[in-house]
This record gives structure tokens, C-alpha cells and sequence, in this order.
């Protein structure tokens, strides 16, 4: 069962979903289940009786959080806590997407699962607490950590930065924040892989795709892929102001779940030019 089904991760999931036939998906929007109500969950749960419960549902505006904080922490962690009571109730193994903003960013190697978390904004401080609030709640549980997520569905980066192509638009993009850009339908084929390995090595884990890239490097390669540079007046800045503040280098390593589970990484400009 997928709750949050109608936004980028659920429909890269809703995509993925053909490749593995032997699974009965159900796909929830907020209209089937409304996470901020228990009762709404509660009969979902029930109606469908999934074995495992896939949250791709998040408050995922990072500088609107700084306004918004209650709705932040009433969907990446009051909703959460919630929904793994539930989950450890009924018997159904959660998995849920967290992020790399669970880390202040002040190093320079790549993040473990086992460092020490540290967020900087309201949105980290949320995902965070929901983080803790399933580790309290249940044991069958996987937590996946992913950072700067993009596929072709939605707003994010790489759509924003697609609509810009043949516009002439002059575009001044960061480089003061380094970290791994994501193709979405990786994490989804990643998370079915993970269900279909039936290993249950419940626990916290980080993936994104190998490598890593400023937000100038990350536009520079779609352009570039696209054969758009010279459509685009692109330039870097090393300061770029925004109401949250960011982590500097929030880059994740992957080993574990590649060990894990068995799962090769692919290298994150792979798997845009793949898009």
C-alpha cells in the first residue's frame, strides 16, 4: 500500500510498479487516505491489509517551512508517528523516506547512518522527529534517507530547470551547497527491490545515486544533455539567500544498503541522462 501516491515518489512507484508483477499494489492519494487523520489510515489499513505500508506522503517546502512549522511537523511527524503505531498494531512492515537535511552539512565526507544527526532548518528538524518517532513506535520498519530528488513528474529541480530551455533566461544557480542529485525512479525500483529481497534488515538506511554535485553542476548537466547551453545564460554564485538554511554537504554513503541488499548504485549523471 502506497499512501502519497499522487506525488513524485508515488508516481515513479505507480511507474516502477509494472517490473514486478508478483505485487498487488494499492495506490492512495490523500483523497483515499488523508494521513493527518488517524481514522482515515486506520481504514485503509484495514480495508486492504497490506503486508507493507509505503510512505511517499512528506511536507517537503524547505523555506515555507520556517512559516508553516505546524504543518511541517504535523505531516513529516505527527502523521508518521501515527501511521507506525498503526503499522506495528496491524502487523504491516513500513517503510518511509526521510533525507539527507537530517544532517547539518558542516563536514566533508560522506554521511553514515550512524552519525550524528543535526538539522538546521524546520524541515530536517520534522523528518527527524518523525525518524525518531518510528524507531520508538515499531521494529519492522525501513527508513530510507535520500537527498535532492528530481524525476519527470512534478515541480522539482530538473522540471524547473527543463521549462527554462529555449527561453534565453539567465539563469545564476548555487554552488555553495554540495550534495547528490536523485532520480526518483531509482528510490522507487530501490524500495521494491528492498520488499522483494524478503531479507528484513529493518532499520535506517541512506541512498541516492553515486557521486556528487553543486546545484550549478546539477543544472549544467541537464542543459548540457539536453543540448540547450546555448540557449541559457548560465552562471554559478557561491551565494544564493533563502529563508532556510541549508546543509553545506550533505552527501550520503550508500554501502550499506548496497551491501544489504544487493542493490547497485548508479552514478548520478547515469541516471539523468537516463531520464
Amino acid at each position: 500500500m502506497v499512501v502519497g501516491a499522487n506525488g513524485q515518489l508515488g508516481q515513479c512507484l505507480q511507474k516502477a510498479a509494472v517490473q514486478f508483477p508478483n505485487f498487488n499494489f494499492v495506490f492512495l492519494g490523500r483523497n483515499e487516505c488523508d494521513i493527518n487523520q488517524k481514522e482515515s489510515i486506520e481504514k485503509a489499513i484495514q480495508h486492504h491489509q497490506p503486508d507493507f505500508l509505503i510512505n511517499a506522503a512528506a511536507y517537503t517546502l524547505v523555506d515555507l517551512a520556517e512559516d508553516e512549522i505546524d504543518k511541517a511537523y504535523q505531516i513529516n511527524a505527527v502523521a508518521v508517528e501515527t501511521m507506525a503505531k498503526l503499522c506495528n498494531e496491524h502487523k504491516v512492515q513500513l517503510i518511509h523516506i526521510s533525507t539527507d537535511y537530517v544532517f547539518d552539512g558542516s563536514g566533508n565526507t560522506a554521511y553514515l547512518e550512524t552519525d550524528k544527526t543535526n538539522p538546521v532548518n524546520v524541515y530536517g528538524a520534522s523528518k527527524l522527529k518523525g525518524e525518531i518517532a518510528i524507531e520508538q513506535s515499531m521494529t519492522e520498519f525501513y527508513i530510507i534517507r535520500t537527498s535532492w530528488l528530481y524525476s519527470q513528474f512534478g515541480h522539482n529541480f530538473y522540471t524547473a530547470m527543463k521549462n527554462k530551455i529555449g527561453s534565453g533566461a539567465a539563469l545564476k544557480i548555487t554552488t555553495d551547497q554540495t550534495g547528490c542529485p536523485t532520480n526518483a525512479n531509482t528510490l522507487a525500483e530501490t524500495i521494491l527491490k528492498i520488499i522483494s529481497s524478503k531479507t528484513e534488515a529493518f532499520g535506517t538506511y541512506h541512498f541516492c545515486n553515486a557521486g556528487e554535485a553543486t546545484w550549478y553542476d546539477f543544472a549544467y548537466q541537464i542543459f548540457k544533455n539536453e543540448n540547450a547551453l546555448d540557449g541559457i545564460q548560465l552562471s554559478s554564485t557561491d551565494f544564493y539567500p533563502t529563508k532556510a538554511k541549508r546543509p553545506t554537504y550533505s552527501v550520503m554513503n550508500t554501502d550499506k544498503i548496497a551491501s544489504t541488499f544487493g542493490i547497485s548504485i548508479q552514478d548520478w549523471k547515469v541516471a539523468l541522462r537516463e531520464l
